[in-house]
């Protein structure tokens, strides 16, 4: 009888000690483009405005201020205009799907006079009081000492947004907020903002050019 209670009493403790199976966390929601395709990293593909008349075009560089580089990233005025391509890094770079409140780099696919990269960073303007997004980051290596550099994009009401929060280091304490359009010296400055830019990816030149067609015929 003490065996058997002996022999019941270890099973109790095995059983106590093994560590019971954990659902996997479900991945983030896949961002996906004006095809309903899913966003892949190393891919080029144009930002827009959803906003019609008055919300400006895509997404390119400028030479503002009184310096010459690095470009600052800015809203083309035209709304016809697509801007320049972009690529989109995440995280872990053998992911190859862009997901939703995930952390990631920007860069724009072009080539410019400035010996500097194309990826976006956030940084700030003493003269205005605003963060500004510029570029001439290095790509990669997320982490705690290039929290400058990471983006995320969010599902707002039926579009995107895109926000700067990163979340890869734990115990950081960054400045975060929604990336809106802030106008200087006749510039559409992308920077931190109560008012978020909401926009779309689309990948197809076609789909551009069936935009801009709606759109040139829709201002007639």
């Amino acid at each position: 009888m003490k065996t058997i209670s002996l022999l019941l009493s270890l099973l109790l403790i095995a059983l106590a000690l093994k560590p019971f199976p954990v659902a996997a966390e479900a991945a983030p929601d896949p961002v996906l483009d004006t095809e309903g395709k899913k966003l892949q990293s190393e891919v080029d593909y144009y930002i827009l405005s959803v906003i019609r008349r008055r919300g400006g075009g895509g997404l390119t560089l400028a030479s503002t201020g009184n310096k010459t580089c690095p470009l600052d990233v800015v809203q083309e005025q035209n709304e016809v205009s697509n801007g320049l391509t972009l690529m989109f890094s995440p995280v872990n770079p053998k992911k190859g799907v862009i997901r939703v409140s995930t952390d990631h780099n920007i860069e724009f696919s072009a080539a410019t006079i400035c010996v500097q990269s194309t990826v976006w960073k956030l940084e700030y303007d003493e003269s205005s009081g605003q963060w500004f997004f510029t570029t001439g980051w290095v790509e990669g290596n997320l982490g705690r000492g290039t929290l400058s550099n990471q983006f995320k994009i969010e599902k707002y009401e039926d579009d995107n947004n895109l926000v700067f929060c990163p979340t890869v280091c734990d115990f950081c304490k960054p400045v975060c907020g929604d990336i809106g359009i802030y106008i200087q010296d006749g510039y559409r400055h992308l920077a931190l903002s109560d008012v978020p830019f909401q926009g779309y990816v689309s990948r197809r030149l076609e789909d551009l050019l069936m935009t801009t067609s709606i759109l040139a015929s829709s201002l007639l």
